[in-house]
């Protein structure tokens, strides 16, 4: 029986957060935990509206913080699963950030997280299919396994000469 195929805007979520006081660091701008914590919320949404499923973190791919979000600023979290493995899911999260009155916005983060899909006793389940349909999404989905070997290999995983898609970046031709 063929596995039951989803696309990418079926698990798009878009989640909107304004920079309180409290989410703020000494020099009033957003504090680099609480950012996290919003892609995680936003990445497990996304990834629980593809499996249909509880989901659990298993990383976060290198959050890089370049550009400050201050105090009053409006945060929008878009994220969507870019593939499905057998359980788990990578899920692509971008953050902008928004001065209304001044009318700036910019991208200011983006992430790869993986999220598991678990049943009620926490073991591992199927999850669909991801069907790319855009050129950007088969893009990201065609990357998704080298992230996916890459990750493996650093939790040490994978033994790096089983990552086979690794090898093809860096294997030269004679």
């Amino acid at each position: 029986m063929a596995k039951k195929q989803k696309t990418c805007k079926d698990s798009c979520v878009t989640m909107t957060e304004l920079v309180l006081p409290n989410d703020t660091n000494t020099l009033n701008n957003l504090m680099g935990g609480r950012l996290m914590h919003w892609m995680d919320v936003v990445s497990a949404i996304a990834a629980q509206k593809h499996s249909n499923r509880i989901v659990v973190t298993a990383s976060a791919d290198n959050i890089s913080f370049r550009n400050p979000i201050q105090l009053g600023d409006v945060v929008t979290l878009e994220a969507k699963v870019t593939r499905a493995f057998s359980s788990s899911m990578e899920v692509y999260v971008e953050v902008y950030a928004e001065n209304i009155p001044s009318g700036t916005r910019f991208k200011s983060h983006s992430a790869f997280f993986t999220f598991v899909a678990v049943d009620q006793g926490g073991r591992p389940i199927d999850v669909p299919e991801l069907k790319p349909e855009t050129s950007e999404e088969q893009e990201l989905f065609e990357g998704a396994l080298r992230r996916r070997q890459l990750r493996l290999v650093l939790a040490k995983r994978m033994k790096p000469e089983d990552a086979t898609e690794l090898k093809s970046i860096f294997e030269t031709q004679v």
